[in-house]
């Protein structure tokens, strides 16, 4: 059994994605990975980070992205399928560039790989997620937030990635460019593993946090609608008050410690009940999700109602 490790990105470094540490995070059990590093910017350092974990495990692809030929964030399908096509893995395991996989699972994510090898009715394996917000010790688990993503897949020519790269269906007749919602499109068949992504995507300092989502609004909205949203925005990110998120009482991934030495920005955080007035309310903030929320936890064992659900679990 083999295990490809892949991923994509550009500028992750100058916006603060703790890309090496992905990397590292499940290099043990990958027999190659795979980056596709899009030309970024003079003082993006992404390629050294990479280069300075010094394995033989990994190729990095040097690509160019082009939003206006795939808009509306499928660029970042299109670069995911780039990685895939350079992986020669009977499983290929994704992590994005803000993505961690502590040591604990790999074990178990390894044996279920091999267990799973040849029941050709297992197209994926699904993972469950931990979403930390803010600094290292809280995490968000409202109404809204994925609770699973598909992140591993077999190494299949109809398996691509999907929309903005969080998922992955089976395109049996793909044209090299709908990466979107359509006829022809089908959910992969999966079966769960044990473990959990940590997610580290709302960690960061503020202003690089701002910087982050502006980025991910250009994917998203092209360059012109981004610099209109943010003429008038903070330029630091506003997390809002902390203490109404949950703790976390877990260990970090190992490859995490050092990177965690660097949280400088704790006084610019709100540990108070108080919500800021200088901006809207997120999503999970709002009194309607946070009801839902409420009644997930109480009463339905803190499974979310009508969760998003690109796949189709079997029993294995």
């Amino acid at each position: 059994m083999k295990i490809s490790g892949f991923s994509f990105g550009r500028n992750t470094s100058k916006l603060y994605y703790p890309i090496k540490e992905s990397i590292e995070s499940i290099l043990p059990i990958c027999d190659e990975f795979i980056f596709a590093l899009g030309k970024g910017d003079e003082d993006d350092n992404t390629r050294e980070l990479i280069e300075a974990i010094g394995s033989d495990k990994i190729k990095i692809i040097d690509t160019e992205w082009d939003t206006e030929a795939f808009p509306n964030g499928t660029e970042n399908a299109h670069q995911t399928d780039i990685a895939i096509s350079h992986c020669s893995g009977d499983w290929l395991f994704y992590v994005q560039a803000d993505e961690v996989v502590h040591e604990k699972y790999l074990p178990v994510i390894q044996s279920r790989c091999e267990e799973l090898l040849n029941d050709e009715r297992v197209e994926g394996l699904l993972f469950k997620y931990r979403h930390f917000f803010g600094d290292y010790d809280h995490y968000i688990n409202h109404h809204g937030w994925y609770q699973n993503e598909i992140r591993i897949v077999r190494n299949k020519p109809d398996i691509h990635s999907f929309e903005s790269a969080q998922s992955f269906r089976r395109i049996p007749n793909f044209d090299g460019k709908s990466y979107r919602k359509q006829e022809g499109t089908y959910k992969l068949k999966v079966a769960e593993v044990d473990a959990y992504i940590y997610h580290y995507g709302w960690v960061r300092p503020p202003k690089y946090m701002q910087s982050k989502k502006k980025a991910l609004d250009s994917i998203h909205k092209g360059d012109k609608k981004a610099e209109e949203l943010y003429k008038e925005r903070e330029e630091e990110f506003d997390y809002g008050p902390l203490k109404k998120m949950e703790k976390f009482k877990g260990t970090h991934p190992a490859v995490m410690q050092e990177k965690m030495k660097d949280f400088s920005w704790g006084d610019q955080l709100n540990y108070t009940t108080n919500q800021l007035p200088n901006r809207p309310k997120f999503k999970h903030e709002k009194t309607k999700y946070r009801l839902i929320s409420f009644l997930e936890r109480n009463l339905n064992g803190g499974k979310h109602f009508f969760p998003f659900k690109n796949w189709e679990l079997i029993d294995t």
